[in-house]
């Protein structure tokens, strides 16, 4: 089966839209409060479906793996909003993006005893190249040596949280499952969040913008990763979440009027045929 690669391929594309998306917030708006208020959103809104829909029972629920799914994505983003701001968005990005995939087959492997296969392998090696090539020219951003560690604890975040989901979807339906962990994540991020306050929100632009942050990229976004998860694997989609970065990339083209130079073009095909090669190729056993 083909789709369940296009489900997490198009969640990649989605979360790609994200970093466009923040240039219509307000310039002293805190990372922090966004992450925060696009998780209230993204969760909270499924939360009410759920509730009504009657898809959810909390005395039966999967707490355990869901409050350590809430915690590594909260995680995950605050490591990487503190990385880009250590070395940039092109460094942070492709640092964290491009060791996700790495640190996920790993743990696939200690912790489901499921050894990566060759394609896995043939895909990560064209898409990590892709995305160094990509941004290789790009941007003015400084190395820091502390922001790089971050950015790499970052990736293991992410990879922690696909894994984590991975059992998680195994006890419960994708629809509650990014209601609650999304819903618990805002709450985590809070208090790293709330000094900044929320006025800004006050402002109908940057209102119209979380909302598209919250609904699209991140309620809409999640459900097709984890609607993915359920039938390949963790190392698989990680994998194709490098689509991200060559989204946002092909997004600063096209809207912001941004240049990319031959070698990122080449990382460009680099990551398309990478991508290509896991959906195409991946599903086959």
């Amino acid at each position: 089966m083909v789709y369940p690669y296009f489900f997490v391929l198009l969640a990649a594309i989605l979360w790609g839209m994200t970093g466009t998306a923040q240039t219509f917030l307000d310039n002293g708006v805190s990372p922090f409060a966004v992450a925060t208020i696009r998780s209230a959103i993204g969760g909270g809104l499924l939360l009410v479906v759920v509730v009504l829909l009657r898809k959810i029972t909390f005395r039966t629920w999967s707490w355990k793996w869901t409050i350590l799914a809430a915690a590594s994505i909260a995680l995950f983003q605050g490591l990487f909003f503190t990385s880009i701001r250590l070395t940039g968005i092109a460094i942070g990005t492709v640092v964290t993006i491009g060791s996700a995939p790495m640190f996920s087959g790993v743990l696939e492997w200690l912790l489901m005893k499921m050894r990566p296969t060759k394609v896995w392998g043939v895909a990560t090696v064209m898409t990590i190249t892709g995305c160094i090539l990509l941004f290789i020219n790009n941007g003015d951003g400084t190395i820091h040596m502390g922001g790089i560690g971050l950015a790499i604890c970052a990736g293991v975040s992410f990879a922690v949280y696909t894994n984590i989901s991975k059992k998680l979807m195994a006890q419960q339906e994708a629809l509650p499952a990014v209601a609650m962990t999304f819903s618990i994540c805002a709450l985590l991020l809070l208090p790293f969040s709330i000094g900044s306050g929320f006025s800004w929100l006050l402002d109908t632009q940057n209102l119209w913008t979380m909302l598209f942050m919250g609904v699209m990229c991140t309620s809409i976004a999640y459900l097709l990763f984890l609607s993915g998860l359920q039938k390949i694997s963790s190392s698989s989609a990680v994998t194709l979440s490098l689509a991200e970065p060559l989204t946002a990339a092909m997004l600063g083209v096209v809207l912001v009027g941004e240049h990319l130079s031959v070698t990122s073009w080449f990382g460009v095909a680099m990551l398309l045929g990478g991508i290509v090669v896991l959906t195409f190729a991946g599903r086959k056993k």
